[in-house]
């Protein structure tokens, strides 16, 4: 019976590592991130669950005859703010996967 004990032990452990992760999950889901393209001309704001919260386009930068690069501007800040959450996910997730070969993480 003494395997037991390190499987409850290993169970405990595992149920703490998860609810580390939980938290974790939760403090990025609560986290604001922001990115600018064209010297500031254009500005997303996304939260960490990825989703575009506000985008703020400076009137200068609209023009009717140009609007292929107001375009361009919005998807490179786009582009921008959410590789920031997928670096700071990463960053913040990856100690919990780190070692191990989980597919997916």
């Amino acid at each position: 019976m003494k395997g037991m004990g390190n499987m409850n032990n290993m169970m405990k452990q595992m149920q703490k590592m998860q609810k580390k992760m939980m938290k974790a999950q939760e403090e990025l889901h609560e986290m604001t991130f922001e990115a600018t393209a064209g010297g500031g001309m254009v500005k997303v704001v996304a939260n960490g669950k990825k989703e575009i919260t506000d985008i703020e386009i400076n009137e200068e930068v609209v023009d009717p005859d140009d609007v292929d690069m107001l375009q361009d501007l919005i998807i490179a800040a786009t582009n921008d703010v959410l590789g920031k959450v997928d670096e700071t996910t990463n960053d913040k997730m990856g100690q919990f996967t780190q070692g191990m070969n989980i597919p997916g993480f």
